[in-house]
């Protein structure tokens, strides 16, 4: 705390979409927090900084989140650490390298700043995950929570960085920590988006979304007064509730309705979209965070019309353009872009193809509006099996509980010293390829990680389902 009196909070990501609203959150709560804000040097982002200048509360300190000097001042002095800065998708995807030397690099300079301070445990770290994380979940697999499997979608870098990031806050033995993972945000600016990636998202998916000032808002709130113990050393998913549970083809059709269109399926073809191989569930333990730290006061129509109200004129005015128009000369040709599903197939892009829809054959099969029916995905949630006693308390949790874990997952626990309720102390454990590698009960049992190195092997995940059973559950 500060002589002022108020928390001083070190904000990565300032300047993204997310980052402002946060920004903005904790300037009307100025009377009570301090923030340092850590922005690249680059127009874009500076610029983005522009509105904040008048915020008597805010420092920013123009630097880079790979250079551990400039991490470590930020955090000296500080009581939390809200690290929202990343390198996402679809960007992300296209450069890797830069990806997880940011991802994963940001997050181990944030846990050595941390440590290097007097008093670690007096600094709350808040890291963000991905709903990426744990990929492809269509229907009749949709219900997901913290514990699934961690198996990321072909090609998708931004879940493959963010599942060492959360390895290394998770298992990196600070005193107080957390580790949220972010689901779709439904900021302003979503309506807008013009990328190819739109193409990914199969019509049949789902997605818990959240509100962008709800999730703001519960950043903000993490750091008052008042927030239970229980919260801190626990991995969380963000999600909205029960009005957020929407499927991919809920989201096209709404905000076609919101513009004044009654047919969206007079602006594209249904097979320009993927079946497979995108991310999104609807959460069975999204309500926990919500009851730990209160933050949901949206609903997804209440977000939507505030889109379309609040959004470019094109935006509104969409609705009055000639269908044909939208579909032929916008949507059509983003299809064919590079990173679009129709590209691939222009291209012959055999892997690509395979990821999204299986096989050209099938892509064929898909049909046209005629045979569409409107998604409906079973709305009695569904549970996974995570292969030990998940009625037991982790405080008696034996190396009989991580055996029987690891047995499930098709591999063996190597470590013999096991102290009972230890659950944070890292452990040896071999994958059924024979790879061995290193990771706290926490992070294997209550965050659902394994082998790190077959997690980086979308292409195999079948094959490692035959002898993976905990796996094999979203194979069938």
């Amino acid at each position: 705390m500060t002589e002022t009196g108020r928390r001083r909070v070190f904000l990565t990501g300032a300047s993204g979409n997310w980052g402002r609203f946060v920004l903005r959150e904790f300037a009307r709560r100025a009377d009570r927090f301090d923030v340092v804000a850590l922005v690249l040097p680059t127009p874009g982002d500076q610029a983005a900084m522009a509105e904040f200048s008048g915020m008597d509360t805010l420092e920013v300190v123009t630097g880079d989140l790979t250079d551990y000097a400039t991490v470590e001042r930020c955090v000296r002095g500080s009581d939390f650490v809200v690290h929202v800065g990343a390198v996402v998708s679809p960007f992300a995807d296209d450069h890797p390298e830069l990806t997880h030397r940011v991802n994963v690099g940001s997050a181990r300079n944030i846990v050595r700043a941390v440590r290097a301070q007097p008093d670690p445990a007096a600094i709350g770290v808040v890291g963000i995950g991905s709903v990426a994380e744990t990929g492809d979940r269509n229907p009749p697999h949709h219900w997901g929570r913290v514990g699934d499997p961690l198996r990321v979608s072909r090609f998708d870098e931004y879940g493959q960085s963010k599942i060492v990031a959360e390895r290394e806050v998770v298992d990196s033995g600070l005193p107080k920590w957390a580790w949220l993972r972010q689901t779709g945000i439904f900021h302003p600016g979503v309506l807008e988006i013009r990328d190819p990636i739109m193409t990914h998202t199969p019509l049949g998916g789902v997605m818990e979304w959240v509100s962008v000032e709800d999730a703001a808002r519960l950043l903000v709130n993490i750091c008052e007064p008042g927030v239970p113990g229980e919260f801190w050393g626990g991995i969380y998913n963000i999600g909205g509730g029960e009005s957020w549970r929407i499927t991919n083809w809920d989201l096209h059709a709404g905000f076609a309705a919101a513009v004044g269109v009654r047919d969206v399926r007079r602006w594209f073809e249904r097979n320009w979209f993927a079946t497979r191989n995108f991310h999104g569930q609807w959460y069975t333990d999204s309500d926990l965070l919500e009851k730990l730290v209160p933050f949901r006061q949206d609903t997804f129509e209440g977000a939507l019309a505030r889109a379309v109200e609040n959004g470019p004129a094109a935006l509104r005015l969409a609705g009055k353009v000639p269908a044909w128009v939208v579909k032929n000369l916008v949507l059509k040709r983003l299809a064919a872009r590079p990173r679009g599903t129709m590209r691939f197939l222009r291209d012959n892009d055999e892997e690509k193809i395979a990821a999204y829809f299986g096989s050209r054959a099938e892509w064929e099969a898909i049909g046209d509006w005629p045979t569409f029916e409107v998604p409906a995905p079973d709305r009695t949630p569904r549970y996974l099996d995570h292969g030990y006693d998940e009625t037991k308390d982790p405080a008696d949790w034996t190396r009989e509980d991580y055996r029987q874990a690891a047995d499930f997952r098709g591999g063996t626990l190597l470590s013999e010293d096991v102290a009972r309720g230890a659950i944070g102390t890292p452990l040896r454990w071999r994958c059924a390829s024979g790879h061995e590698f290193d990771g706290s009960p926490r992070l294997v049992l209550t965050a659902g990680h394994w082998c790190p190195e077959c997690v980086r092997d979308p292409a195999s995940y079948p094959a490692q389902a035959e002898r993976n059973a905990f796996l094999a559950q979203l194979e069938s």
